[in-house]
């Protein structure tokens, strides 16, 4: 039963991240080396006003930011939000497709 309830809510994500795909950012990050990274600019980027969403790929250094319908995520409001979180912003994009790809601006 747990493992069906966990399949159930994975799925879910999944279909909420595909619909928020208009409303995805993905942003280039330096220095991100660990866990604790990932949860100190996790913890940033969702004080950001319309953040619902953030997913930090380490090993990539890429963070996924998902906003609410009608909200965007400005290049400075990233830079900020990095910076405040000990980081260096390499890159940003607005997601496009599905997958929530790096091109963009």
């Amino acid at each position: 039963m747990v493992r069906k309830l966990t399949l159930l809510l994975s799925a879910l994500t999944v279909s909420i991240a595909v619909l928020a795909a208009d409303n995805q950012y993905v942003l280039g990050v330096d220095g991100l080396a660990c866990p604790f990274c990932a949860y100190g600019i996790e913890k940033r980027l969702n004080k950001v006003d319309g953040v619902t969403g953030v997913q930090v790929d380490v090993g990539e250094s890429v963070v996924h930011v998902i906003l609410q319908e009608g909200k965007t995520l400005t290049e400075d409001q990233a830079r900020k939000a990095v910076d405040e979180a000990g980081f260096t912003l390499r890159s940003y994009s607005k997601a496009e497709g599905k997958k929530g790809g790096s091109n963009g601006q």
